[in-house]
C-alpha cells in the first residue's frame, strides 16, 4: 500500500524502510526502546506490518502495528522527526494506520504513550475501560 500527499509518501513496503534510520530514531530519541539492539528492530519490522513515512526517498517518519488481523492490534514505534513536525504527518499517519485494510473488524486496539494521549484521542483511543481485567508482564526495564 503507497498514499501520498504533496511531497510525503506513506509506504506499507518493508523494502523501502531505511532500518537503520529507524533503529537511529529508536535509541537516540525515543523513551521506550533506546536499549533495543538492531537485531530486535529487524525482527520487530519482519513481524509487524510497518508503514514508512518518506519525504522523497529519506525515510522521515515510522509505525508498526503488531496485529493477528482478525481481533488485535498493538500500535508501536510510532514516530515523526523533529524537522518535519507540525506538518499534520502523525495524523496522517494515524489516518492510513486505522484505514489499512487488513486491520478492519478488530476488537481492540492497543498502545502506549507517555506524552501523545492527544494525538491517539482523536482516533479513538483511550484509558483501558476495564483496567482490572488487565494484566501485563514488562521486561524490568519496560517504559
Amino acid at each position: 500500500m503507497e498514499v501520498t500527499c504533496d511531497e510525503f509518501t506513506i509506504s506499507t513496503d518493508r523494502s523501502r524502510l531505511d532500518i537503520d534510520a529507524i533503529q537511529r530514531f529508536l535509541v537516540e530519541d525515543s523513551y521506550w526502546a533506546r536499549e533495543r539492539t538492531i537485531e530486535q528492530t529487524k525482527t520487530a519490522i519482519e513481524n509487524s506490518i510497518c508503514f514508512g513515512v518518506f519525504q522523497g526517498n529519506k525515510q522521515i517518519g515510522f509505525a508498526r502495528v503488531v496485529s493477528d488481523q482478525a481481533t488485535f492490534a498493538y500500535l508501536g514505534d510510532v514516530f515523526i522527526l523533529d524537522q518535519v513536525r507540525g506538518r499534520g504527518l502523525s495524523k496522517w499517519l494515524m489516518e492510513t494506520i486505522i484505514a489499512h485494510p487488513d486491520l478492519q473488524g478488530l476488537r481492540r486496539w492497543i498502545l502506549a504513550t507517555r506524552d501523545a494521549h492527544s494525538l491517539y484521542e482523536k482516533y479513538g483511543f483511550h484509558s483501558l475501560v476495564h483496567p482490572d481485567r488487565w494484566m501485563e508482564r514488562p521486561a524490568p526495564d519496560a517504559y
